[in-house]
């Protein structure tokens, strides 16, 4: 099937979703919904019909492949025994389609292994312009190269986590503790838990990666 160019992509990943009715302030009607293997649980929980669902479709059961079929949803279907992820082949599908953000649902929680390399996944150099995030209305994570907006409210929490090595001349603005172009270090928690002090804070960096999460209150 071919899809015309995309604004925006929402995958569900076969993680932990806490928050249906938060998770569901995030979809809009024109997103396209990418579902990896397992994540069609979460979609069809929010009475979503997913574009396509993509896998080995070992997570999938009887009753949602029922579903599936009713819904004439597109499924794309791999080998048990790859090299990659459910998410990772998700993600590169969802890269063939060119959107301008791909925003993914229920990467975190459940087993570490999987969550640590759901993370990995979006640290990858190639996604910088397709504005990649993993999110589920409850906690957002990303990763900055140059520069970043936090977009929330005061008085959310923000932890700033050097990735793969220091990272240098972090700058931020409306963040409590403000770091005024410091060195964050991997073997260091200089960076945890930090507050916005308005509904946008900035970070800006000189050198390395970093991971920044961000996690909405009440």
């Amino acid at each position: 099937m071919v899809y015309r160019h995309l604004m925006r992509i929402i995958i569900f990943a076969n993680g932990n979703l806490p928050n249906l009715e938060k998770a569901r302030q995030l979809i809009r009607p024109d997103d396209f919904i990418l579902c990896a293997d397992g994540g069609t649980r979460h979609a069809l929980a929010l009475g979503l019909t997913p574009n396509v669902v993509i896998g080995d479709l070992d997570s999938v059961t009887k009753e949602e492949r029922k579903k599936m079929k009713e819904l004439d949803v597109e499924i794309i279907q791999h080998p048990t025994d790859k090299n990659e992820t459910d998410l990772e082949l998700a993600i590169d599908y969802a890269l063939t389609l060119n959107p301008n953000q791909i925003l993914i649902l229920a990467a975190l929680g459940g087993r570490m292994d999987q969550t640590l390399a759901n993370i990995a996944l979006i640290s990858n150099s190639s996604l910088v312009t397709h504005n990649l995030r993993i999110t589920d209305g409850v906690e957002e994570i990303f990763f900055c190269r140059d520069h970043a907006q936090v977009i929330g409210r005061s008085g959310d929490i923000v932890s700033l986590i050097p990735w793969q090595g220091e990272v240098t001349g972090v700058f931020t603005e409306n963040l409590r503790w403000h770091l005024h172009h410091e060195t964050l270090y991997p073997d260091k928690t200089r960076g945890i838990s930090n507050e916005m002090t308005a509904d946008v804070a900035t970070v800006s960096l000189t050198s390395g990666l970093l991971l920044i999460t961000h996690i909405t209150g009440n």
